[in-house]
């Protein structure tokens, strides 16, 4: 196998970039193909938002030593970062070092990634063929070729619909612009869009729960305003306890605030929703459903939905992929993450023979490569790649030295909880 001298990345967000500066340490070009138009672009739409760990847990090591022999000031490691902050204190002076920012391609989108001159269905000549990753700018469109392609291209562009199906419930497209995917900026610069409205939060994990939790701020200061908290699946004790007794004190104090919250009535809970059809009408948005198994008309003007995200795959397609079905992860990593298998433990560190493809020298890595499933943590992504790079590199025996300490284990460990 001839070495690798070339590798594009599409995504400019934590995870490409730890992948960057990884190849940079192996001597290995990396070329950074990021749509828009600053590293973690995507991680701004919800930088207003806190994470749940410090940020020992959300910078890379290969990138740390780049950032430092340029004088990088750090940051302090116990505190717990916003998105944004992310972004301005890490990504963003990690992205302007002359190792990489010379790499990277802004406002560039990948819609195509394909091996040089070979369909899909063509079998001769395909281990030797480069790859090619078609994509377009301000400029038109331009093929690019590498010896290996690592798409951390994420998820956060493609949120799960309404449905309980997967698809769009009838009237959801309709009224895009009174539907809300992600965790807008309820306190910020959209809180004229809640402000005095009746907003119906529809999700069963963290991001929902913060979102009504924002709003039931914002109630405080505007008494016209209403929540209601729908959940899709009836797992609330589930969650509220496990915030109780969760390693993770952020989360724990999410979870505490909660169950505060729906026990003085301040936070009105809606278990088992089925949203079947949302129509436009005079009072705002008459949503048709079943709660718990009985109908229910709810009355609201914004729907936030934070139901979770999955893979774009579409630009995948020419390429000869090993996926699960389910999960649509990799094959090999589908059955450590499936969520109707996986619990908190049995997540182990994994990396380039879990995302390995039929196609060599193609990866997903990142929230992406997690499919659907909504446990990834930054650190599995930075592991992910560091094995990825010293494979390419052709050191296979530390590409399969895989471990990381997750929030809440005492220490690097091949297992751990998944948090």
């Amino acid at each position: 196998m001839k070495p690798i001298k070339d590798v594009i990345i599409i995504g400019a967000g934590p995870v490409g970039l730890a992948a960057a500066a990884r190849l940079v340490e192996k001597g290995i070009r990396p070329t950074i193909i990021e749509k828009g138009n600053a590293a973690g672009a995507a991680m701004h739409q919800w930088g207003h938002v806190s994470l749940f760990t410090p940020w020992s847990y959300m910078i890379d090591d290969a990138v740390v030593s780049l950032l430092n022999r340029h004088g990088w000031p750090g940051v302090d490691l116990n505190a717990i970062p916003t998105g944004q902050e992310v972004i301005e204190l890490y990504l963003q002076p990690a992205s302007q070092l002359p190792e990489l920012a010379e790499g990277i391609l802004y406002n560039t989108e990948v819609f195509g990634v394909s091996k040089e001159g070979i369909s899909k269905h063509t079998t001769q000549g395909r281990d030797r063929a480069r790859f090619a990753v078609h994509c377009r700018n301000g400029q038109g469109i331009q093929v690019l070729h590498s010896d290996a392609v690592i798409d951390a291209s994420g998820t956060w562009s493609t949120p799960n619909p309404l449905g309980l199906d997967g698809l769009p419930v009838p009237g959801e497209l309709a009224n895009l612009d009174r539907v809300h995917y992600g965790i807008p900026d309820i306190l910020g610069a959209q809180r004229g869009d809640f402000m005095n409205k009746r907003t119906l939060v529809v999700g069963a994990g963290h991001s929902a729960m913060n979102i009504a939790l924002d709003l039931l701020k914002l109630q405080t200061a505007e008494p016209g305003t209403e929540v209601i908290w729908g959940m899709r699946k009836n797992n609330i004790d589930k969650l509220l306890g496990r915030g109780i007794n969760d390693k993770v004190p952020a989360r724990k104090q999410l979870g505490l605030a909660a169950k505060q919250a729906i026990e003085r009535g301040a936070l009105k809970l809606l278990p088992q929703l089925e949203i079947r059809q949302i129509t436009r009408s005079d009072h705002g948005l008459d949503i048709d459903s079943l709660v718990a198994g009985t109908q229910a008309e709810i009355q609201a003007d914004h729907i936030i939905v934070a139901t979770g995200f999955r893979p774009d795959l579409d630009m995948l397609r020419e390429l000869r992929l090993d996926l699960d079905q389910i999960v649509e992860a990799p094959s090999q990593l589908a059955p450590l993450i499936d969520p109707n298998l996986h619990s908190c433990g049995s997540v182990r560190a994994h990396g380039v023979d879990e995302l390995s493809h039929n196609d060599a020298h193609f990866y997903i890595a990142g929230m992406k490569s997690y499919g659907r499933a909504p446990t990834f943590l930054m650190l599995t992504g930075y592991e992910q790649v560091r094995s990825i790079v010293e494979s390419l590199a052709g050191n296979e025996a530390a590409a399969r030295r895989v471990q990381v300490r997750f929030p809440g284990a005492p220490e690097a460990q091949s297992g751990a909880c998944c948090s």
